[in-house]
């Protein structure tokens, strides 16, 4: 496995197991701030590993691979949560310094786990129970009312791992899986149907210090279950609410001793009196596709963040440069060729900002973001879904 090339000066190198789009999103911030970025690619040609010098190929579940990489860095991260169980205690007994810890980081690999320590500390959450069973199941929808909102613990993400069962027979797949080696081993997560206003997102970033910054809380739109804008900060958001979905936050990062970025997703509901509030979704703990917006709107964005807050470094300003950053996320469409439509949106609109991620072209998936800034809300979300349609191929002017 190769070597990564220490900065001269003392500084630091900080290993990234994944090379997805959020471990390329750091490097920039990395080569800025001075340090060596080492990245273990599940392939030559993986996103990140395109961009990154240092990026070994080895398997994030390969456990002589993952230690073999960790040996040459100071500090290790995360692109993903799907590193297993036992291979990130075996890091934690070779002396690896690893951020977000273990202890911390099952709480966004395991649902279950999630929604016990948050319920524990006082987070608003949706009502949920685990279900082993169909009886189990008959007796959550006869508090909740059908349908029933189901997840498997492990594993999924983006819309993945989620069924709207309307009925029992809905989960007989499901529900013979559990128990058995797999994302159901422990049982099925179920939750009422949020009746929910719109999505947000806290994101905040904790050092190992316990220094800890928050971005505005941020706007987000979800189609099929995948993540198609954001809007930072959330327009007409109550300042009330604000503020405590960011304490909430902060509160979680401290209590679960969250290092790195945390990224709580929100749903904002009316409560019984009739005041805004919020219950709690999921977490992430490393930069967000909620985050993105901040790259090109915030004093600080969240990958430079994030790498500070591993390093513990100071964290940096948090505070967006403008009134609003409108950012589109750039799906897959038919064509593979995007190197013309990339040329077109950057002549037709020159202040937006274009991140495209060096991934093959698949319909739905994301292949790169496109931010614009500015006080004209409308015009801004006019811009952003104009050049991100564009770079799909549903738009042709």
């Amino acid at each position: 496995m190769t070597t990564p090339h220490r900065a001269p000066g003392g500084f630091p190198v900080v290993g990234v197991i994944g090379a997805g789009q959020l471990a390329r999103m750091m490097v920039g911030p990395a080569a800025e701030l001075g340090v060596t970025l080492s990245i273990l690619a599940e392939s030559a040609t993986a996103s990140a590993a395109l961009v990154t010098p240092s990026a070994p190929v080895g398997a994030h579940d390969d456990l002589r691979a993952v230690l073999d990489f960790a040996r040459h860095c100071d500090v290790v991260t995360f692109d993903h949560e799907h590193v297993p169980g036992p291979v990130l205690e075996a890091l934690a007994v070779a002396g690896t310094v690893l951020h977000p810890s273990p202890a911390a980081l099952v709480h966004a690999q395991d649902k279950l786990v999630m929604r016990e320590r948050l319920t524990d500390l006082g987070i608003r959450c949706p009502r949920w129970a685990r279900a082993r069973t169909r009886a189990d199941v008959v007796a959550f929808a006869g508090q909740v009312g059908w349908p029933v909102v189901a997840k498997t613990p492990r594993g999924g993400y983006d819309g993945k791992g989620v069924v709207l069962a309307q009925r029992p027979e809905d989960l007989a797949d499901w529900l013979a899986a559990v128990g058995s080696d797999g994302p159901l081993r422990d049982g099925i997560l179920l939750e009422e149907r949020v009746d929910f206003r719109r999505e947000l997102a806290a994101i905040v970033a904790r050092s190992p210090s316990g220094q800890a910054a928050a971005w505005p809380v941020t706007q987000t739109v979800q189609t099929d279950g995948v993540c198609t804008q954001a809007i930072g900060p959330a327009p007409d958001l109550d300042p009330g609410l604000a503020a405590t979905v960011t304490e909430a936050a902060l509160q979680v990062a401290g209590a679960l001793d969250v290092t790195g970025v945390l990224a709580v997703e929100l749903f904002e509901v009316v409560d019984t009196a009739g005041s805004p509030s919020y219950v709690v979704n999921e977490l992430a703990m490393r930069p967000h596709n909620s985050g993105h917006w901040t790259m090109d709107g915030a004093v600080t964005g969240q990958f430079e963040q994030h790498l500070r807050a591993v390093l513990d470094l100071p964290l940096g300003d948090p505070r967006p440069r403008q009134r609003y950053a409108v950012m589109a996320n750039v799906l897959g469409g038919q064509d593979e060729e995007l190197y013309s439509a990339y040329r077109h949106v950057m002549a037709r609109d020159p202040g937006a900002k274009v991140h495209l991620y060096g991934k093959q072209v698949q319909p739905g998936r994301k292949i790169g973001h496109v931010t614009v800034c500015g006080s004209d809300l409308a015009e801004l979300v006019e811009r952003a879904e104009h050049a991100a349609g564009y770079l799909r191929g549903t738009i042709r002017e």
